[in-house]
């Protein structure tokens, strides 16, 4: 009996496929995986196991891979979803316990997040370390059709919630009421939270211009608007909805401008996001924030399912650096989401969501009405 959602073998073995071709080409005798604090998506990505307290994998090619947990109490779990690796303790150093597995190799790749300490401690143990992070978001940024699925899995939970959000929030309530409402839409479906971040503020005497990544205990009042991004997931796959929202009120004139701009450039840059799209077609596709006299606070668009990939891309008043050479491409999911502000960041709207490359345009994952919602 399967009680836990599955990839195909199909699916799995391609991605055994695409990890073994890093061996090969950086010429390795194994790789490690890390991760800690449920960070670190190779994992789940190559064996299925959604990282707990802490999870090393060991890839050795025609070998059977090793995977220690802690704690204790995890590994029974571990053994059910990890397909295919034989599942260990950690002992009471995780650090440990993989530095004697891997002693004496000669190089050995890297992928998650390893801290000094441990990252000293294997070097004392191997000859080579090879830094892998990079190869393995080039290896997330296109989705296969089973990962596209799962991605629209988490849209329709995000879209749940956030419609749930509208249906139910009330003046007197908190932000983290708000946080409630959400989680309850999809819960009972197997969804987990990925992020839930909020912002309210006053139309008529606004101080916050983007969502919060913590809630506040400022109940919410009528004539105040929300602002939400809005991250559920489907087993590691989630979706992401940003979406404004006026509290018993229409939208005040300043805010009904600055969601106005914020649906042109979603508009305009998904009209330009096609297979081979630059960040410079991008940003000048947003130029209309700057032209109706706003600016950005948030990232303008970004790679998104199984990390925070590139492309990312600012707009012409808010660079968040060099423009990245990466272009787009049929198969990449990212998140469009103009959160348009006033440059004294007193007053700012939030909308956008999840979409997929194709060879010829943008398709949403998402079915949430945009605009400019009223609770």
């Amino acid at each position: 009996m399967q009680n836990y959602p599955r990839f195909s073998t199909e699916e799995m073995a391609r991605r055994r496929l695409a990890i073994e071709s890093l061996i090969h080409e950086y010429e390795l005798d194994a790789i490690l995986v890390y991760g800690s604090n449920r960070a670190g998506s190779a994992i789940q990505w190559i064996c299925e196991w959604p990282v707990t307290r802490e999870a090393a994998l060991i890839v050795r090619p025609g070998r059977t891979d090793h995977l220690y947990i802690q704690f204790y109490n995890h590994v029974p779990t571990a053994r059910q979803l990890a397909g295919g690796a034989e599942v260990r303790w950690g002992g009471p150093s995780t650090t440990q316990t993989v530095s004697e597995d891997l002693h004496g190799i000669s190089r050995v790749g890297l992928i998650g997040p390893i801290g000094y300490k441990m990252h000293a401690v294997l070097k004392a143990a191997v000859d080579t370390l090879v830094d892998l992070d990079g190869a393995y978001t080039r290896l997330r940024m296109i989705k296969s059709a089973e990962e596209i699925d799962w991605l629209r899995l988490g849209a329709r939970l995000s879209d749940r919630a956030i419609t749930s959000l509208r249906e139910h929030v009330l003046p007197g309530m908190t932000e983290q009421d708000l946080g409630a409402i959400v989680e309850a839409a999809y819960l009972a479906e197997g969804g987990t939270n990925h992020i839930h971040y909020f912002g309210v503020t006053s139309m008529s005497d606004p101080d916050r211009c983007v969502p919060a990544q913590y809630p506040t205990t400022r109940p919410v009042g009528a004539g105040d608007i929300l602002t939400t991004e809005i991250s559920a997931s489907w087993w590691g796959y989630p979706g992401q909805v940003l979406r404004s929202m006026t509290i018993g009120a229409d939208p005040s004139d300043l805010y009904r401008k600055l969601h106005e701009v914020a649906d042109a450039a979603f508009d305009a840059v998904t009209k330009v996001l096609v297979d081979g799209a630059t960040a410079a077609q991008v940003v000048a596709a947003a130029s209309v924030i700057e032209e109706a006299g706003f600016t950005i606070y948030d990232d303008l668009v970004h790679g998104f399912g199984g990390g925070y990939f590139q492309p990312i891309v600012g707009s012409a008043s808010r660079m968040n650096g060099p423009l990245t050479e990466v272009v787009f491409e049929a198969g990449m999911t990212v998140v469009v989401q103009p959160n348009v502000i006033t440059p004294d960041e007193l007053a700012g709207v939030q909308t956008g969501q999840l979409v997929l490359i194709t060879k010829t345009g943008v398709e949403q994952l998402h079915q949430a009405p945009r605009g400019l919602w009223r609770a």
